[in-house]
């Protein structure tokens, strides 16, 4: 069978994307079961769902093992894989901030040598060194980055933001700025040329509901 293969993040996106895949017009109950499956098909749909770690997304498309996936761009901007990137879903939506204590509002040109602490080490290093021209060290965290500067172990970190909350309540707040985020769709580059209509098929039926979306007042965030 020709299978289309979906790669989903766990959680929220991946019920987000099941829902907008079902507007578009595609049966997407096999995903939806009740299961510690990681792997769920629909011979009749000809679709099968990879339910993966967000971060892991890009590699299963990248390598060919999924056909399609759905991915935070921030996720896209840290791999930094050769994947297509074909549409903006709208939800899913964030920034990408260089946050500190708020002291250091416009001031970050005044920090020599800063320390910055990230999820993001590929992101944090591009951004300084290219855009801010700026050498900094960059230390690797997996979780909590909000402690570094509390503690002294770093200056400024760069992390995702939705509302801000946690950030204030530890006594930071957003320096900068450095991309928008939302859930976005990624193809393989094979995969587009091999399976290209029924590709471009699903691609332009999402579109067509993300527009009727936006038509109502605005995609879910």
């Amino acid at each position: 069978m020709d299978w289309i293969t979906i790669a989903l993040p766990k959680g929220r996106l991946a019920d987000q994307t099941l829902d907008l895949l079902e507007a578009s017009g595609y049966d997407c109950a096999a995903a939806r079961e009740s299961s510690r499956r990681l792997i769920l098909e629909d011979p009749a749909a000809g679709l099968r769902f990879i339910l993966a770690k967000p971060a892991d997304v890009p590699t299963y498309v990248d390598y060919g093992a999924a056909d399609l996936g759905v991915v935070g761009k921030d996720t896209l901007l840290e791999e930094g894989r050769r994947l297509y990137e074909v549409l903006d879903l709208g939800f899913g939506k964030c920034r990408l901030c260089v946050c500190g204590v708020p002291s250091l509002k416009d001031r970050l040109h005044t920090l020599p040598n800063k320390r910055v602490a990230t999820k993001y080490p590929a992101v944090a290093r591009r951004y300084f060194e290219t855009v801010r021209r700026e050498s900094v060290e960059i230390i690797k965290l997996n979780g909590s980055v909000e402690l570094a500067p509390l503690t002294g172990l770093a200056e400024v970190i760069v992390d995702i933001v939705e509302s801000g909350r946690t950030l204030r309540e530890n006594g930071l707040d957003v320096l900068e700025t450095i991309a928008d985020v939302s859930a976005r769709m990624v193809v393989n580059r094979v995969s587009m040329k091999m399976k290209s209509s029924r590709i471009h098929e699903m691609i332009e039926a999402v579109r067509v509901t993300l527009e009727a979306r936006k038509g109502q007042g605005g995609t879910e965030s």
